[in-house]
């Protein structure tokens, strides 16, 4: 009697393990460039997000003193000045307070931090005598149509912000 001998292999085959390394690669390459989209999405909805707040701050001062604050006037303008009679000095506030003001002091607090790109890529500048004010940051995502709309509505107070992705934020 003859035996039958069969080989019995639990391997894949060469075959098998590249169509799977074919479907993993496709998937990975359809899947990133959403991924790193929205990572660059999420920090723009947090910038936008960083600038209403600061907006509200603003008026908040607004409401109390009847002017915006003064920028520093420097080529950054990464200072916000609410102190002093006339509000054009910085507050002698400890480390942890960004923007507050009062007479003399840090009497009233308005943003304990201003955001993280304040003075480096988020401007702030006041217009009209402290009647206006115009708040500016550059978005990452070139088709987000927030940037285009923003322009429009504070074309008026701020004509020499608009260009390109820039988010701009007025006091309307």
């Amino acid at each position: 009697m003859i035996k039958s001998i069969t080989k019995h292999n639990d391997a894949f085959s060469l075959i098998e393990l590249l169509v799977s390394i074919a479907v993993i690669a496709t998937i990975i390459g359809l899947a990133l460039p959403n991924f790193l989209g929205a990572r660059t999405r999420a920090r723009d909805v947090r910038r936008k997000s960083e600038v209403q707040q600061f907006k509200t701050a603003l008026q908040l001062y607004y409401s109390d003193y009847g002017a915006y604050p003064a920028d520093s006037g420097g080529p950054l303008y990464g200072t916000i000045k609410g102190c002093g009679v006339l509000g054009t000095e910085s507050c002698p506030c400890t480390a942890t307070i960004d923007f507050a003001a009062g007479g003399s002091g840090c009497q009233t607090i308005y943003m304990s931090r201003l955001p993280d790109e304040f003075g480096t890529s988020m401007f702030y500048y006041q217009k009209n005598s402290g009647g206006d004010f115009c708040l500016k940051v550059p978005l990452e995502n070139t088709s987000d149509g927030d940037s285009a709309e923003s322009q429009g509505r504070c074309d008026a107070v701020c004509p020499f912000m608009s260009s390109g992705t820039d988010y701009i934020v007025c006091s309307e």
